[in-house]
């Protein structure tokens, strides 16, 4: 049976071996360079666990496809962080700051055709079905991120508007991860179906926790700088929650206006001109989130969506060691905001 040692060896592997060395440089070093600052890689880790649920030793026709997973997401991160005006990406600067948006938005394109040149190395028997997924996979990230984009000129964005949001922008690549790696792996439909279920769940975990994060998190450990996405207006589950919230609480007269939706609305106008009215603005909305309690709810939210995802993995019919191989990736994946 594969552990996690496994695949934590592989995954090691996979990346260490993983090289852009075409020319010229100035397209292929950036893609180099995210590949070297890391990340949790946790969709390559998800295709090759819930591969190891149905195989003994990981081979090539595993292996590949599950690095084109993580060369996608990095192609995306890249141009996100054009869009999302980003300087830092897991502690170092992001490729846009490092060189300049034109090198960025081409090398991006070129990794996300490096990550077809790698997904395309799946077993013939499956490729078809394994392309299918992957290619819808990436179509809904895209859609995902314009809806996220089209929200940044909304006041406000309804719960269920952004939940659909989050799913195309982060759950269903996850989510792919471990059907592409159950298909390769030669599980039936059903099964390929729960896990599909289980990475989804755990993926709009996953962005809650992201957002959490952002606003409650330790910059050192987040490795990018905390509260862009209040300075920003950044339509996140926090922000969306606590419009909610807070306006239902107001209406009921069981909070003050400026700790509620008024006062909310007050704080997403503040000025962002220097470093002070940054920080303030920071204060401000946290203040209001405390009073509204919105990072207690978010946790349970994150709570919910991990007891949703395990019981996805408990229909496999699992035996201890291979469930517990879901249940310890779900804790790691989640365990910083639990």
């Amino acid at each position: 049976m594969i552990n996690e040692s496994t695949i934590e060896t592989s995954i090691a592997q996979m990346f260490g071996d993983l090289k852009f060395n075409r020319e010229p440089q100035g397209l292929y070093a950036p893609l180099t360079y995210m590949m070297e600052i890391g990340g949790k890689r946790i969709r390559p880790r998800l295709c090759l666990t819930a591969y190891a649920l149905f195989k003994d030793s990981f081979t090539q026709e595993i292996l590949a496809p599950a690095a084109a997973l993580e060369v996608f997401h990095s192609f995306t991160l890249i141009h996100d962080d054009i869009m999302d005006k980003a300087d830092v990406r897991r502690g170092m600067p992001t490729v846009y700051k490092k060189w300049d948006e034109n090198t960025a938005i081409l090398s991006g394109d070129v990794m996300s055709i490096e990550s077809y040149r790698l997904i395309a190395k799946a077993p013939a028997q499956v490729l078809p079905q394994v392309l299918e997924l992957f290619s819808e996979t990436a179509a809904q990230v895209c859609e995902g991120q314009q809806y996220d984009m089209d929200f940044e000129n909304m006041k406000e964005v309804p719960m269920d508007e952004y939940i659909k949001m989050i799913g195309l922008k982060t759950a269903v690549l996850i989510a792919c991860a471990a059907k592409i790696g159950a298909i390769i792996a030669g599980a039936d439909e059903e099964s390929c179906g729960h896990l599909y279920k289980f990475g989804y769940d755990l993926g709009l975990a996953f962005q809650i926790a992201d957002d959490w994060l952002d606003t409650y998190g330790d910059t050192g450990v987040f490795g990018k700088a905390i509260g862009g996405d209040i300075i920003n207006n950044k339509k996140t589950w926090l922000m969306t929650h606590a419009l909610h919230k807070g306006g239902k609480l107001e209406a009921e007269g069981s909070i003050a206006p400026q700790n509620g939706r008024t006062g909310l609305l007050e704080a997403m106008g503040m000025p962002i001109g220097d470093t002070e009215e940054r920080t303030a603005k920071i204060n401000r909305v946290k203040e209001i989130y405390d009073a509204l309690g919105v990072g207690e709810d978010a946790r349970h939210e994150i709570i919910r969506l991990h007891a949703n995802a395990m019981e996805s993995a408990g229909m496999l019919g699992l035996s201890g060691e291979k469930y517990g191989l879901l249940q310890s990736y779900a804790e790691k994946l989640i365990g910083r905001t639990k």
